[in-house]
């Protein structure tokens, strides 16, 4: 790493990214590369470290989040950098290939880099000889792979995955092997497909491990490209038109409002939905009829994503302050604003004045000596199912049940499965919504049936 300038990571493991701020030693100038939206967390750190932001950039139009370019830019007067192509309706410096941000004693070159999207661009920074260091690649590049290229939809995809083999092979191999990799996305994000856990790499580790930069055909590419990719959140498709046209500036996390149970309960007759973040164990003991069950750490921001509309109005019910407030970070990175206030006094509040109903678990030994008199539903991704599930289980990813149309027998009890019980409490609350009564929550998951060594069936 080059001694005149240094390398701040933000990780956030629940979209699964990074964002980077870059300082120099000397000038004590800093710009930052792909925030969130609440970019508090950001200023302290530049604040901390002495340092004076001048400017924000994003590699492309994010599906996964709201770019915090604006938030950051409306209280440090930092200037927005992001693709010349990128269609944005709002004040920017527009970036082209070779553009330089100088930060005096190394300089920060754009490449375009098109692939993940048509506009990606990524920042190649090089001292004062051109002698490049470090690449900030957003999903250009990645540990172990590339960011997908079907987000845009199908018929886009493949000339996406086109410009992503162009990008990689005869643009990103091209610098040395001791260039240091930065990408946006990493483990955890659905604009990935499964990838190594490591945040960060070289080309020369890409070249060697990564199996989209092997030597191969363009076909061969595409076809390696385009395998095991995972159905993604919902939400996605509002935020590259949000991002394109700013959303609103929020200047800090929002302070939600108590509410009494009985607000509450009128807010709900007035088609307000209520989002419970605690633990899915306790939203199973007990939670508000006809609430969705979304466990904080689930992680929030992709499950919320997927399931709840995305213009709804919601309240939340929260276990702490600090869960709140953390719930509330997490919604508004994904353009959730609705947030009309919180139950005061949480779940015991309701329950003083109004009914709350459960979910009744089954554990594996009882779940295996009933197979026969259940339905089991695994809502896990397509390759843990594959990996081995219940014998005569349906698949059905736990996101698919907000929106597309299912309909499960209710002949026999439902039971409801995932890895351990984060997914399938989400899916109960979906399908509670939708009028199933029936439900049995699978007490751990494939995680007990495994520790039973039971039988598993691999499709």
């Amino acid at each position: 790493m080059n001694p005149k300038y240094f390398v701040h990571p933000f990780v956030d493991t629940g979209l699964g990214n990074s964002a980077y701020l870059i300082g120099s030693h000397e000038s004590k100038k800093a710009i930052l590369i792909d925030p969130l939206r609440d970019v508090d967390r950001y200023l302290h750190t530049a604040s901390q470290l002495g340092l004076t932001l001048t400017h924000v950039l994003d590699t492309h139009l994010h599906a996964d989040f709201i770019s915090g370019n604006r938030e950051i830019a409306q209280q440090t007067n930092a200037v927005i950098g992001a693709s010349a192509t990128a269609e944005i309706f709002f004040e920017h410096q527009p970036l082209t290939e070779d553009s330089i941000i100088d930060l005096g004693a190394f300089q920060i070159r754009v490449m375009t880099t098109p692939g993940h999207s048509p506009e990606h661009i990524s920042f190649l920074i090089t001292d004062e000889n051109k002698n490049p260091s470090a690449l900030f690649s957003g999903g250009a590049l990645i540990v172990g792979g590339a960011a997908r290229t079907d987000l845009l939809g199908h018929e886009h995809t493949h000339s996406l995955a086109h410009d992503l083999y162009e990008t990689i092979h005869h643009k990103l191999l091209k610098l040395p092997d001791e260039v240091n990799v930065f990408p946006t996305h990493g483990a955890g994000s659905f604009c990935i497909a499964p990838a190594s856990s490591e945040r960060t790499t070289t080309i020369g580790n890409e070249r060697k491990n990564n199996h989209l930069a092997q030597p191969q055909t363009e076909e061969e590419f595409i076809k390696r490209s385009l395998t095991g990719l995972p159905a993604y959140p919902t939400y996605y498709k509002y935020m590259r038109g949000l991002n394109q046209q700013g959303a609103k500036i929020l200047g800090g996390v929002p302070v939600l409002k108590p509410l009494s149970a009985s607000e509450v309960k009128a807010q709900m007759d007035n088609d307000v939905v209520v989002l419970d973040v605690r633990h899915f164990k306790q939203f199973g003991a007990g939670h508000i009829p006809n609430s969705y069950g979304i466990f904080v750490n689930a992680p929030l921001v992709v499950w919320a994503g997927w399931v709840i509309p995305f213009e709804a109005k919601i309240i939340l019910v929260a276990e702490s302050t600090d869960q709140r407030v953390d719930a509330t970070r997490q919604l508004i990175r994904i353009g959730y604003d609705n947030l009309v206030g919180y139950l005061d006094g949480g779940i015991e509040a309701w329950a003083r004045e109004y009914p709350v109903e459960s979910v009744q678990n089954i554990n594996a030994k009882d779940l295996r000596e009933r197979l026969n008199e259940v339905n089991v539903i695994d809502v896990r991704r397509l390759s843990e199912w594959n990996d081995g599930h219940i014998p005569n289980a349906t698949h059905v990813e736990g996101g698919r049940l907000a929106w597309e149309d299912f309909h499960f027998p209710q002949d026999k009890p439902l039971v409801i499965q995932c890895a351990s019980g984060n997914r399938s409490m989400v899916a109960i609350s979906v399908l509670k919504r939708q009028g199933y009564k029936n439900i049995l929550q699978a007490e751990g998951g494939i995680n007990q049936w495994k520790l039973n060594n039971f039988e598993l069936q691999r499709n």
